[in-house]
């Protein structure tokens, strides 16, 4: 699998069409969604190692969410009432890849909460990412934090596949419509609006880990945005 890189210049909070929820984490194009095919890699398995300069200076604010641990012990993740996802499909018969959704769709939610509350080290962001996942993240929150943005939105995630790899290696691919999700300027609260174009649909494909805890944490992460397998 390819290294991670940093965002294109067109997936950066500073143009109008909301980036990508999790581009900072996206590879290229080239990546081809194979993920399947990746092996884990261990030794990005030191969180200590995963600060990023600057991170640590990034605020809560008042409203921002927290993250008491729940009865299952995922942590807490609340957003504002303008940031929604619509998970398709939400679950699965397989015990395993069910397991997998859940925790994709959690990760997804802690990193929009992250990006509200302009926290790069959310609990629930950390709680969810894992070695290189981890430090593209925060990196991808601290763009945000850094530019002013944050989101607004509905984003619909659709095609939702497992493959389970090992007892403790899985991959995901999906696809996002972003059609009806938009940066917006904290100062202002001017909302970024765009048309809908082909680039509003991204195909995902996700690594993920089973840690001793049970929790599925990614750990690498590529995209296509435009592609035409998310295309309505």
């Amino acid at each position: 699998m390819a290294a991670l890189m940093s965002p294109s210049p067109h997936r950066e909070p500073s143009v109008n069409r909301r980036p990508t929820l999790l581009a900072a984490i996206a590879l290229t194009a080239t990546a081809a969604l194979t993920l399947s095919a990746c092996g884990s890699d261990d030794s990005s398995k030191d969180k200590a190692n995963d600060k990023i300069a600057g991170a640590d200076t990034g605020k809560k604010k008042s409203a921002s969410p927290s993250a008491p641990a729940s009865a299952a012990g995922r942590p807490k993740i609340e957003l504002p009432s303008d940031v929604t996802h619509t998970f398709s499909p939400e679950e699965s018969e397989d015990a395993v890849k069910n397991a997998v959704l859940k925790d994709n769709a959690e990760l997804i939610r802690a990193l929009d909460a992250a990006i509200v509350a302009q926290n790069p080290r959310l609990p629930a962001l950390e709680f969810y990412t894992e070695g290189e996942g981890a430090v593209a993240a925060q990196k991808w929150v601290k763009a945000f934090a850094d530019a002013g943005w944050t989101i607004t939105g509905n984003v619909r995630y659709f095609d939702r596949q497992v493959t389970v790899s090992s007892k403790t290696s899985a991959s995901l691919s999906y696809c996002a419509d972003e059609s009806k999700a938009f940066s917006k300027v904290i100062k202002t609260e001017e909302v970024k609006k765009t048309k809908v174009t082909k680039k509003s649909y991204v195909a995902y494909g996700a690594q993920v880990e089973k840690n001793d805890e049970g929790v599925w944490e990614l750990m690498k992460m590529a995209s296509t945005r435009g592609a035409d397998r998310c295309q309505p």
